[in-house]
């Protein structure tokens, strides 16, 4: 029962992430694109500064559970007197899971950050300059984490 509640965080973490990234790039950047440079970028700041939040909740979730899981099964083969050797599809899942904890580390504290600061100081090229920067990342992240569903799913 346990093991199952901590893959269902698992599970609704990655969803929450991968999910909010999908609706960004092609919901919620299409539509706001109609709109003038300063409340286009003062909507996107608010609306990333509240997602981001979340989304980092779900990585410390996303991290916190996958390193548990791969620690009972490692323990469980090593009590039955078995050697553990993590498949090939954790590995990757790892792996990749990894990559996009930085990728979204670099968006959230460097890229974000110089969002936050251009629409602060009304510098509309620098945020336009940043919000291009952060939806590249977004998209590279986007990506990988459809690379990693679709690598737990065909295992």
């Amino acid at each position: 029962m346990f093991y199952a509640a901590l893959k269902l965080a698992h599970v609704l973490a990655i969803v929450l992430w991968v999910g909010g990234m999908a609706f960004a790039h092609f919901c919620l950047r299409p539509s706001v694109q109609s709109l003038e440079p300063p409340v286009r970028l003062r909507l996107l700041q608010a609306v990333m500064q509240r997602f981001f939040s979340a989304v980092l909740v779900a990585v410390v979730v996303v991290l916190v559970t996958g390193v548990w899981m791969i620690g009972r099964a490692a323990k469980e083969s090593v009590q039955a007197g078995l050697g553990f050797a993590m498949p090939l599809d954790w590995t990757l899942m790892a792996t990749i899971g990894i990559v996009m904890v930085a990728i979204f580390g670099h968006i959230r504290f460097a890229l974000f950050k110089r969002l936050t600061r251009a629409v602060a100081a009304s510098d509309w090229p620098a945020g336009g300059a940043a919000m291009a920067s952060i939806r590249t990342w977004v998209f590279v992240n986007l990506v990988l984490g459809v690379a990693v569903i679709a690598i737990t799913l065909m295992g």
